[in-house]
């Protein structure tokens, strides 16, 4: 009689403990989505400044110090300007996710998939309401630290659903926006530096270990769960 494929009970538990894992975790996050939303925070923190040199002789540094009135005068360029890099993030990480869970003969909107969703929705709004009304209101220098450091814990959530990548990018978010607390003036360069170069390189990582073709890439894929 021909032995049974897989005997070994060690490789058997463990053939068993990664399908569960693949099956309760979303694995198909595209790195090229993590670039493309660096390359927009780029743009996006390159946009601001221009705006702001153009509106106040001291460009962000001056934005921190004016008045409520005065603050609320660049509000709807800022809340534009946001509302478009959140926007154009969105569509490159949807665009390349969905190429890799195609891929991966997966699909996008998987149960795995849905928990990353909220377990990031939920700290990013009560971030960004919270941040607003920072801005609004007597210590607008705090806001991109605030930004930072809700995005990192927002991060850090859904790393349990996801890569555990994504929790060493949230940890490098809050350390950077602790670190803008005792810098405010410096906010846009940290935001460029979390949101952008973070993003950037968080994504050529991800991208060189599981998606490039070849002998260095780590095949991973996703059970979709019901």
């Amino acid at each position: 009689m021909k032995p049974a494929a897989n005997s070994d009970p060690l490789a058997q538990l463990t053939e068993i403990r990664a399908i569960m894992e693949r099956s309760s975790r979303f694995l198909s996050l595209s790195g090229l989505s993590g670039v493309g939303a660096g390359v927009v925070a780029l743009a996006g923190a390159a946009a601001g400044h221009l705006y702001l040199q153009s509106e106040y002789p001291e460009g962000y540094l001056r934005l921190m110090q004016t008045s409520v009135e005065e603050r609320r005068v660049a509000l709807p360029f800022l809340l534009l300007l946001a509302g478009g890099m959140i926007g154009m993030a969105l569509l490159v990480a949807f665009y390349f996710t969905q190429r890799r869970t195609r891929n991966d003969g997966q699909t996008l909107w998987s149960g795995p998939a849905r928990r990353v969703a909220v377990a990031l929705t939920i700290p990013l709004v009560t971030g960004g309401l919270f941040c607003l009304r920072l801005y609004l209101g007597g210590d607008a220098a705090m806001v991109v630290p605030g930004l930072l450091v809700f995005y990192g814990l927002a991060l850090l959530n859904a790393s349990k659903f996801t890569l555990d990548e994504i929790r060493w990018l949230g940890l490098t978010q809050i350390t950077l926006g602790l670190v803008c607390m005792l810098l405010p003036g410096w906010g846009l360069i940290f935001f460029a530096l979390g949101f952008g170069l973070g993003h950037i390189g968080y994504g050529l990582v991800m991208y060189n270990r599981y998606e490039r073709p070849g002998p260095a890439a780590a095949p991973v894929k996703t059970v979709v769960s019901r």
